[in-house]
Parts: structure tokens; C-alpha cells; sequence
């Protein structure tokens, strides 16, 4: 019996070195028998979202906020996440009222309709039966996710406060600095 992740999230435990993922909080937003997909909460770029998407036609409070890698996957597209006060105009709720939105909406009634919203360039995803090896593995470790999570405004500190908010075990990894040998 397949049991889906959607709406938790992955946090990267300590084994896992891949540079894409490194210390990395990833929401994700599908999980079925065909695979996963989700995103990296915690990975700033560079590029305000009025730079990197000059053409987006939706009605967005945070044009002036820096677009997240959202992971490895189609770095060039774009993926928007927004805390929704009408649930109903979100493309698909992924956890309570946050969810995607569709490129196609109206770009009024997405203005108001959301309270929030995050742009990721690129996703993050897995193969059918990937991540559940990946998970069975230690590279993973599963903690419920919140809004204030796809929203934090501390990326840096991401990692470290869902691993101390989990507790026990992983409060004291959330405080291992990113060189051990420095301990």
C-alpha cells in the first residue's frame, strides 16, 4: 500500500551530501505510485522575481522578493506556491490552504484571492520508487509541514528549526555545524 508524502516534508539528514540537496527542506507537493515531486523551501537565488520573470501577468505583492531553486529539475521553470483565502482558484492545494497557481489564472482575482505567494525556478523529483529508497536509506527525514514553512522569511535557518521542531535526536543534529570537524 502506497502511503503518500504530500503536503510533509523532507528534511535532508546528515548522510546526504548531494549538493542539489544538501541541508535542504523540500515540500512535496505530489506523491503517488508514478514517482514524486517537490520543492526546496530553502534555497534563495540570486534574481528577484520581477527580474527573472519581467513578463508574469499575475498580480503578485512579492515581485520584489528573490526567486527559490526550487530543485534540479527544469531550472528554468517557474512554480508558484501561494497561501490561498479562497482555496477554490488554487491550480492544486498541496498542504491546508497553500497550493499552486495556475499560470493561466486571472491575474486579478489571484491577487486577491491569496494572502501569499513564493516563486521556485525548477522542482525537485523522483522516479517511482526513488524516494521511498531514498527514505528507507536515512537520506530523509519526514517532519509535517507548515505554512510558515514555504514562507519563511530565514532560509538559512530552515533546516536546523524544523529539525529542532521534530525534537529529541534531531534537535541535537539541527545544532551540528555544516563541517563536523570543526565540532
Amino acid at each position: 500500500m502506497h502511503v503518500s508524502l504530500r503536503g510533509k516534508l523532507l528534511i535532508a539528514g546528515p548522510s546526504l551530501l548531494d549538493p542539489n540537496f544538501r541541508r535542504t527542506v523540500v515540500l512535496v507537493t505530489e506523491h503517488n505510485e508514478d514517482g514524486a515531486m517537490g520543492l526546496v523551501l530553502n534555497r534563495p537565488s540570486q534574481a528577484t522575481v520581477d527580474e527573472a520573470l519581467p513578463d508574469l501577468e499575475l498580480d503578485l505583492p512579492e515581485l520584489d522578493e528573490l526567486v527559490y531553486v526550487g530543485g534540479p529539475v527544469q531550472p528554468a521553470a517557474a512554480m508558484i506556491l501561494a497561501e490561498f483565502d479562497e482555496p477554490e482558484e488554487a491550480a492544486a492545494l498541496v498542504l491546508g490552504d497553500v497550493g499552486f497557481v495556475s499560470v493561466g489564472s486571472d491575474p486579478a482575482i489571484v491577487g486577491v484571492a491569496t494572502r501569499r505567494a513564493r516563486v521556485f525556478a525548477g522542482y525537485a523529483g523522483w522516479a517511482p520508487g526513488q524516494l521511498e529508497s531514498e527514505l528507507e536509506r536515512g537520506d530523509w527525514i519526514v517532519e509535517p509541514a507548515l505554512a510558515e514553512d514555504v514562507f519563511c522569511e530565514e532560509a538559512d535557518g530552515l533546516w536546523s528549526a524544523a529539525l529542532a521542531r521534530k525534537g529529541g535526536e534531531y534537535a541535537l543534529l539541527a545544532r551540528m555545524p555544516l563541517d563536523p570537524s570543526l565540532n
